[in-house]
């Protein structure tokens, strides 16, 4: 099989992504570029399960994005690799590994609810890993679509400075398409071509005063933001596109500007501006400046995009392929990787070997035997990688910066239906974990159940039918039980005691145990007070005590192990005919079994340290919500992003399950919460009961 052709390189090459809040319209919007780019040849659509970038059956379902997909497409001379993301919060970890390995992004938003919640996550996400952007407002053709409105959200709630390129012609159902204010032209879309041809005219006299007025608001901005166009501009000379383009991409990858367009990519309206938009203003590889790396003696070493550098990448994505093998999403930040070579990964300070490259596309991989800096591909080989690790020259070892997962907000308990595939199961998980860092699976010690956690309900729910489709694992599923400690509430003092006959002497055995309650957070401290007096056998004295420190492992109420008690073996008594190990120990379990009995045992739960990050209109809410859940509200506080408040507060752990859910509606999305253990405390609540 002969590799594909090579590729056009350098200024021709642009890695974008496409990002916004779940249904503006970015697996559309990628849909429509492929076609008009000559890339496919039909049009998918997301809401009849075609959209060649959503090939999960899961995707094709619900009419969602889940797994960001990768392909590539040339546009006027450049190739344009591109990663179309999902826009539910659920899924944030697959557009964080994709801004990571960017160079530029195209943010979507409807033009009826402008920046919605999930926009400003993934805006800061790029902002945070310094993404050049551009911003289409999609739907212009629904009812309510505004343009200038989602240009004053832009400023008001991203603090972007949009610089608007393409302006629409209408709204509703009267959008009929865009003046060009660059090119001065006024741009419309045949639908028999499905949007495909498109027709540049002069712009119409009655709208020719505004598109002048908004062209010189653009000229002027630019000169705010560019100092050779400010000398233009107060010497009042006239500055032709290519110079004003060019000034355009200067301040876009300085970030100070964000290229704006308008369009109803459904309805096949204003994506080839976008297009040249991405070409003109968004960087290539070598318009940014060298990414910085340690080498393993903890150096700073300056990777450059060159072709002839040794080799620098990062993995930046896992996924399992069919017969179990494990497929790797590279980019490529300097040098080549060359099918059948080795590379060396610095985490695990070990050399994998190259047996194939790919050029992805959605679903689809392209064979090719070589890849360069700048490139996005797909590797098998790399049989030690995970996520964020760097493969790299072993001449030169050098370590990118990582990629940063979330900790996982929910969890769940899984069993297999059939005890036969628990191996299975075991397997399938943790092929799952290997693909998603933000995934966590464990075994519950004191349950044997087990639990997995993720970034929300909807990803877990996705996860579970995963298990069935691709692994054939049908699994039960239940919330994980809670694991509860147990603890007494006053000092109690009570003996036990053992006789048996043994031949012509019995065997007697007598012990005094003494528990009381100690301070939240204590522990368990234990005392063998007979030991001080040294006048029985040593062998006897310490199987006794180790039965008092064993009857702590198991609580009188429910079991659960006993926790902030002190308990203390007072006095061993033997009988006249001697005792040997059995008899005390049944003595000593009795004596500690009567003394926590009568120090009236309580339940401890774990009780988890809240902290939720809310807009300040939630506060309310949030504040009821924590109180309805048994929660106990500390400290609330004005925190950053402005118009943000934090509420720290204390609750039990078995009253935040579903809480993810709760708050993103509460705060429409927008708010965030942090759960971490704080320590185990009485359960409040009415019962003394297992859960």
């Amino acid at each position: 099989m002969s590799p594909p052709p090579k590729k056009p390189k350098g200024p021709g090459l642009r890695n974008i992504g496409i990002i916004a809040h779940i249904d503006a319209g970015k697996t559309t919007l990628t849909e429509r570029i492929l076609y008009y780019s000559g890339r496919t040849h039909k049009l998918g659509e997301v809401h009849d399960g075609e959209a060649v970038m959503d090939f999960m059956p899961e995707e094709q379902d619900r009419g969602i994005t889940i797994m960001s997909a990768v392909t590539s497409c040339e546009w006027r001379g450049a190739e344009v690799n591109i990663i179309d993301t999902p826009g539910h919060v659920d899924f944030t970890m697959e557009v964080e590994r994709s801004l990571r390995v960017l160079d530029g992004a195209v943010g979507v938003f409807c033009a009826v609810g402008g920046v919605q919640p999930q926009s400003e996550t993934v805006w800061r996400q790029a902002d945070r890993h310094r993404v050049p952007k551009l911003v289409f407002v999609n739907k212009m053709d629904r009812t309510g679509a505004d343009f200038d409105k989602v240009m004053d959200e832009l400023r008001d709630r991203l603090s972007a400075r949009p610089l608007v390129i393409t302006r629409p012609v209408g709204r509703e159902e009267g959008f009929k398409g865009v003046v060009d204010l660059l090119n001065r032209s006024y741009c419309t879309w045949s639908e028999d071509s499905l949007g495909a041809e498109m027709t540049q005219a002069p712009i119409p006299e009655e709208l020719e005063a505004d598109a002048e007025k908004e062209r010189r608001e653009l000229i002027e901005t630019l000169a705010d933001c560019d100092d050779e166009v400010m000398e233009a501009y107060l010497a009042d000379a006239e500055l032709d596109v290519p110079a004003l383009k060019a000034a355009i991409r200067r301040a876009t990858i300085a970030l100070k500007l964000v290229p704006a367009f308008a369009g109803a990519a459904l309805r096949n309206k204003g994506v080839q501006p976008l297009l040249d938009g991405v070409v003109d203003y968004l960087p290539a590889p070598r318009d940014l400046p060298p990414v910085e790396a340690l080498d393993l003696k903890g150096g700073a070493v300056m990777v450059e995009p060159d072709e002839k550098a040794p080799l620098a990448a990062l993995v930046f994505k896992i996924q399992m392929m069919e017969q179990g093998r494990k497929l790797s999403y590279v980019r490529v930040y300097s040098g080549e990787m060359k099918e059948g070579g080795e590379v060396f990964n610095s985490r695990m300070r070990r050399k994998d070997k190259i047996s194939r490259l790919f050029r992805i596309s959605a679903a689809k991989r392209d064979r090719t035997d070589r890849a360069s800096a700048g490139d996005l591909v797909g590797v098998v080989g790399l049989r030690s990688a995970a996520t964020g690790d760097t493969v790299c020259s072993e001449d030169r070892p050098v370590v990118l910066e990582s990629i940063q997962a979330a900790d996982p907000v929910i969890s769940i308990a899984v069993e297999p239906e059939s005890s036969s595939d628990g191996p299975r199961l075991l397997e399938a998980l943790s092929k799952m974990a290997e693909e998603d860092p933000t995934f966590r699976m464990k075994q519950d010690p004191d349950t044997g159940q087990t639990v997995i956690s993720g970034m929300g309900e909807l990803y877990l729910e996705i996860l579970v039918h995963r298990l069935g489709r691709e692994h054939g694992v049908q699994v039960v599923v239940g919330k994980p039980q809670v694991v509860h400690r147990e603890t007494v509430q006053k000092a109690a003092t009570a003996d036990g005691a053992f006789q048996r006959p043994a031949g012509a002497a019995s065997k007697a055995a007598k012990a005094v145990v003494t528990v009381k309650p100690l301070p939240r957070g204590k522990g368990v401290s234990t005392a063998n007070l007979v030991a001080a007096a040294g006048l029985l056998p040593k062998n006897l004295v310490d199987a006794a005590f180790a039965t008092v420190k064993d009857s702590l492992e198991t609580g009188p109420l429910l079991g659960y192990p006993m926790l902030d008690i002190e308990a203390s073996l007072d006095a061993l008594e033997i009988g006249e005919g001697g005792a040997d190990e059995p008899s005390v120990r049944i003595a000593a379990a009795q004596a500690a079994r009567n003394a926590l009995n009568a120090a009236s045992p309580i339940l401890m739960e774990p009780v988890m340290k809240l902290e939720v990050t809310c807009p300040e209109e939630s506060v309310g809410d949030v504040v009821g919500e924590i109180a309805v859940r048994n929660g106990r509200v500390g400290e609330v506080k004005p925190t950053v992003p402005p118009g943000f408040m934090t509420v720290s507060a204390a609750a039990p752990l078995a009253s935040m399950f579903g809480y993810s859910t709760t708050i993103r509606s509460q705060t429409q999305g927008r708010g965030s919460f942090l759960l971490t253990f704080d320590r185990y405390d009485v359960v409040e609540r009415k019962g003394q009961e297992r859960p």
